[in-house]
C-alpha cells in the first residue's frame, strides 16, 4: 500500500510539473493510472476496454476520488511541492506545479565551507558511512562545488578520525535514527559474565576514542550509559515505541566524564606499576618513583573513579582516601566471586 501510494503521489508530481497549462481534476483523474484503476475515467470520458457507460459515474466513485485527490495533493504540498490553483475564462479549476517555483537554488559554496565537508567526510572514513559521505560529495562538485576546492585534501595538521570498529555501531546509529528498543548482551566492567540489557538507545557519541551509548534501561527504569566495546554479540531490535521521554539534551559525554573521574572534588595516593596504566599517568598531578618496578601518583579523585581503577587490575593499588581503596576492593571481590 505505501508503495503504490508513492508512486501515486510521484506520477501527479510528474503531471503537474510537466504541464505547461493547467490541468482540471478531470483531466489528471484520466492521466493517472492509480486512478483510474480505483475510480474509473471519470465522467463524461471515451469508453475504451475496461470501460462502460456506468464506469466512475456514480456519486460515490466521484465523491472517493475527489477526496483521495484532495489527500494526494495536500501531501504533495507537505512534501514542499507548489501547487497552483487556477480557474479559467469558463470557471473550471485547474492546477499546475510551475518549474520555476519548485526550483531550489543553485548551491554555492566558498573554499571554507568545502573544507568543512572533506573534514566531515574524512571522519567517517573507516565506516558503513564512507560510500555515503563521498557519494554526497560528488553530488555537491555536481551541484557546484568549486573546481580549485579538493574537499578530502589536508587543511593543516586537522586530520580527524572516529574510530567505529564495534559492531554494535550500526544497529545502535540506525535503532536511535528510528526510535526503535534494542536488547543487547553487556558486561560491565566490575562482572565475569554479560546481562541482557533491554534499552531505548537516544544517542551515541564518541569520547577518549572509545563509542558510547545514552538511552533508558527499562530494566532497571534509570537512564544508562553503555560503552559499545562491552557490548557482547549481536544487537537485536524490537517492536513497539518508547516507554521513557527522549530528553531534549543527551549528555553522554558529561556523564561518562564524570565516571571516570573527570569531576573531581580531591585527590586520590595510588601505587602503579611501571610501565603500565598511562591514561592514569596523563591525569597524574603528582608522580614518584617508589622502587622495586612501583610508581606512586596522585590523581583527581571523583565519582566513579573506583570503575576505572579496577580496569587496571593488579597494576594498581589504593593507597588514600580509605573508601576510595574499600570500593575497588569490593569490585574486584565481585569480579572473583563471577
Amino acid at each position: 500500500m505505501a508503495i503504490a501510494k508513492a508512486e501515486r503521489l510521484m506520477n501527479l508530481a510528474l503531471c503537474l510539473l510537466g504541464t505547461r497549462r493547467p490541468l482540471s481534476k478531470r483531466e489528471l483523474r484520466e492521466s493517472i493510472e492509480a486512478y483510474v484503476e480505483a475510480f474509473g475515467p471519470g465522467p463524461g470520458a471515451a469508453f475504451g476496454p475496461g470501460r462502460s457507460a456506468l464506469s466512475g459515474s456514480s456519486a460515490g466513485s466521484e465523491d472517493s476520488f475527489n477526496r483521495m485527490f484532495e489527500r494526494d495533493k495536500d501531501d504533495l504540498r507537505e512534501l514542499g511541492l507548489v501547487i497552483e490553483t487556477v480557474e479559467n475564462l469558463d470557471g473550471e479549476v485547474g492546477y499546475l506545479a510551475r518549474r520555476d517555483s519548485n526550483r531550489l537554488p543553485p548551491i554555492t559554496l566558498d573554499a571554507e565551507e568545502a573544507a568543512a565537508l572533506g573534514l566531515a567526510a574524512k571522519v567517517w572514513q573507516q565506516a558503513r558511512l564512507a560510500g555515503a559521505a563521498s557519494g554526497a560529495l560528488q553530488k555537491l562538485r555536481a551541484a557546484g562545488l568549486p573546481e580549485d576546492v579538493d574537499p578530502y585534501e589536508s587543511h593543516g595538521a586537522l586530520e580527524p578520525h572516529i574510530p567505529v570498529h564495534e559492531a554494535a555501531f550500526e544497529p545502535l546509529m540506525l535503532a536511535c535514527r528510528d526510535r526503535r528498543p534494542v536488547v543487547f548482551d553487556y558486561r560491565k566492567a566490575t562482572a565475569a559474565r554479560p546481562e541482557q540489557r533491554q534499552v531505548e538507545p537516544w544517542a551515541l557519541e564518541c569520547w577518549r576514542g572509545h563509542w558510547y551509548l545514552a538511552g533508558w534501561d527499562r530494566d532497571r527504569e534509570a537512564e544508562r550509559v553503555f560503552r559499545l566495546s562491552r557490548i557482547t554479540g549481536k544487537v537485536r531490535s524490537r517492536a513497539g515505541k518508547f516507554r521513557a521521554e527522549v530528553p531534549d539534551v543527551v549528555t553522554v559525554r558529561e556523564t561518562v566524564a564524570s565516571w571516570a573521574g573527570e569531576r573531581a572534588d580531591g585527590t586520590a595516593l595510588i601505587r602503579l606499576r611501571k610501565g603500565a596504566g598511562y591514561p592514569l599517568r596523563a591525569k597524574a598531578v603528582a608522580a614518584r618513583e617508589r622502587g622495586e618496578g612501583w610508581d606512586e601518583l596522585e590523581i583527581p579523585y571523583g565519582h566513579g573513579l573506583d570503575a576505572w581503577l579496577v580496569e587496571f587490575g593488579p597494576d594498581v593499588v589504593v593507597l588514600e582516601p580509605a573508601e576510595l581503596r574499600a570500593d575497588v576492593v569490593d569490585r574486584l571481590r565481585a569480579v572473583a566471586k563471577g
